[in-house]
Order: structure tokens, then sequence, then C-alpha cells
């Protein structure tokens, strides 16, 4: 049963002779718990996509239906509250207040929660222990290291417990083994029930995903469980069939 139904999904920008289809007739679904890795070269659509999925951008045409939720035909007020509660954002740009610490640079995310400051702390704290970070909750963003920073941003995305997560290359900015260490942890998130969408250029981070999604100048060009074709054998996540290489 699928949980997230991108259906027949369109982007252009501008018009007329300057119109530009960033995506053409994008179509798959994604189940709960699915980690989903997006490839294809720069301006291929994927970030396009991606802020179509997150309720940030309405396609041209086309439907993103969300547990059974047509996102697009809500008022503007519903689409923020669906950001708000139903998805968490990690960008290559950690977008860190500087002069808040870590702590309250997590804490942001539950500025308008209408709940007690010391619950927020709480929920912080247990963000920030989830990226292995409660050890540095009182410093400062230019106290701590890129991949440290990264967490951060993690930890602010998760502060509020989303069942879906995108992340915009998430590992862009740091070294190989600091991403290797960003993608454990979206990892063992994963584990836990969290649905996670993953743009990224590195196949090394797509091979943590469970599902490849590969677009090309605006068209999804392939499908695949990591290691199989989409064609023939029935998925316990998607539903979808998929062909077993013999």
């Amino acid at each position: 049963m699928s949980y997230i139904h991108v259906d027949n999904i369109s982007k252009i920008f501008g018009a007329g002779d300057n119109a530009v289809a960033a995506l053409s007739s994008i179509r798959f679904e994604i189940a709960v718990g699915e980690f989903v890795a997006v490839m294809g070269e720069s301006g291929a659509g994927k970030s396009t996509l991606l802020g179509i999925l997150g309720a940030m951008s309405a396609p041209t045409s086309g439907r993103l239906v969300v547990d059974d939720i047509d996102i697009y035909r809500l008022h503007q007020e519903q689409q923020t509250d669906f950001r708000r509660e139903f998805l968490g954002f990690i960008f290559q740009s950690f977008h860190l207040v500087p002069y808040l610490t870590v702590i309250e640079n997590v804490m942001l995310q539950l500025a308008v929660k209408k709940i007690s400051r010391s619950e927020k702390l709480e929920m912080a704290k247990v963000a920030l222990e989830q990226v292995s970070l409660e050890s540095k909750a009182n410093r400062l963003p230019n106290q701590i290291s890129g991949g440290e920073s990264e967490r951060v941003a993690i930890a602010r995305a998760i502060v509020n417990e989303p069942p879906v997560l995108l992340a915009d290359e998430p590992t862009g900015n740091l070294d190989s083994q600091t991403s290797q260490e960003i993608m454990l942890l979206l990892d063992r998130l994963n584990r836990k029930g969290m649905t996670i969408i993953m743009v990224t250029h590195s196949r090394a981070c797509a091979d943590y995903a469970h599902r490849l999604i590969h677009i090309s100048d605006g068209k999804l060009m392939d499908d695949k469980l990591m290691g199989y074709d989409i064609q023939n054998v029935s998925s316990p996540l998607t539903g979808v069939e998929y062909t077993v290489p013999a």
C-alpha cells in the first residue's frame, strides 16, 4: 500500500518560448519505512522534485497524495501545518543560527508548538542524544565541526518526530569519513521506522538506501530496489513488482 503517491507530476518554469520543463510526468509510489535515494545529473530536476514532495512548490500538473491526502488541494495554512508536523528537512547548508547554542538551534523547530519551554528543552535533548551530541548542547555553531553541524541540523529535523525525512545532499559539504557517519545515522533513523527520501550525487551515499530513483532531464529514467529492476516480483515494501536477477 502506497504512503506517498507522486501522480503524473510535471513542473514548468516560465511561459511561452521561455518555458522550461523541470519535471515531466513523474510517477512513483513510496511505502512506509522506505529509504529512497534520488540521483541524476545537475539540473535533472531532483531538487525541484524534493521541493514538491516537501509541499514548498506546487506542481504545474499532477498530484502529490500523502496518506490519502491530496497535498496541493489543501489551503496554504494547512500545507504549512503538514510541513511542520509531517516532514523533517535536511539541507546541504546547515542553516544554523550563529548566535544560538546547539540546543537552541534544535528548539527553533518547536517555536510554534504550544508546549512549555521545559518540554521543548527535553524534546531537544532527546533529539541531540539520537545524534550523539548531547555533550555539546551549549556550544555555538562556530565551536563545532562541519559533521557536528550536520548532526545538529538532523536533530532539528527530527525533534518533532516526523514520519518522513527529506534530505537534499546531506553530505555534500563533508569529507568521506564524516559522510559515512552521517549516512550511518540516517540508516539508524530509517531502521527505527522513519521514511527517508534523499537527493544525492554520491553513489556511496545512495548505497545506504533500499531503492534508487534516477532522473534525467526531468524524466524518471529508472526505479529499482538496490540490485533489482522493477518488474515482476512483489516487494514487501511497496507492493510494486520487481524482477530478481538469476
